[in-house]
């Protein structure tokens, strides 16, 4: 059953009913102009012919969400165009096309466990943890005594996401990343 909520509730991997389609959340940018009502600007992608999208809600506007079953599961491997999935209390394996969801594929390593998100027994997407440890592989060397503060440099992680680090991220170390932004967040203790 849809729960009708104000479009400033909308935040990355909802499921919305817009003009009787589905759209899964990938993006959302709260924007408050100086003057005049505050805006929320959404990407999001159609669940049945994966195009994706962008479209502008005032704040005011109310919004259908979709309530989904969210069934604990883990991700096992991917191989060419499938990654494959187990739920841990039946064993029961499905395979989900890569192209749907190669932005949450940045962020699994085998074995890691999410939450697949059901429709009317239909996958819909992934939830992911809120933050995952990646192995950075490749990244510039520190510099010493550079002469910019908080300088950023990319890092490729062993999953193949690249986030901008910290200068003094070295290869090999592991770090924490926020799976909403891409953005690191701090060495893995």
């Amino acid at each position: 059953m849809p729960v009708i909520q104000t479009a400033t509730n909308i935040r990355a991997s909802d499921l919305l009913e817009i003009d009787g389609d589905l759209f899964k959340v990938l993006k959302t940018t709260h924007i408050t102009p100086g003057k005049g009502n505050a805006v929320v600007q959404v990407k999001m992608r159609n669940i049945k012919t994966g195009i994706q999208r962008e479209q502008r809600f005032r704040s005011v506007e109310t919004v259908k969400f979709i309530e989904l079953d969210l069934i604990k599961m883990e991700y096992l491997y991917e191989d060419g165009e499938m990654a494959h999935f187990m739920n841990n209390e039946t064993y029961e394996q499905i395979a989900l096309a890569k192209d749907r969801i190669e932005n949450e594929l940045q962020y699994l390593l085998p074995n890691s466990i999410v939450l697949m998100q059901f429709y009317e027994g239909e996958i819909v997407g992934i939830d992911l943890p809120k933050v995952v440890e990646l192995k950075v592989t490749d990244t510039a060397p520190y510099m010493k005594g550079a002469s910019v503060q908080n300088q950023l440099k990319p890092a490729a992680m062993e999953t193949g996401l690249v986030v901008q680090v910290p200068g003094f991220i070295e290869t090999g170390e592991t770090i924490r990343v926020d799976t909403a932004s891409g953005e690191y967040i701090e060495r893995a203790k």
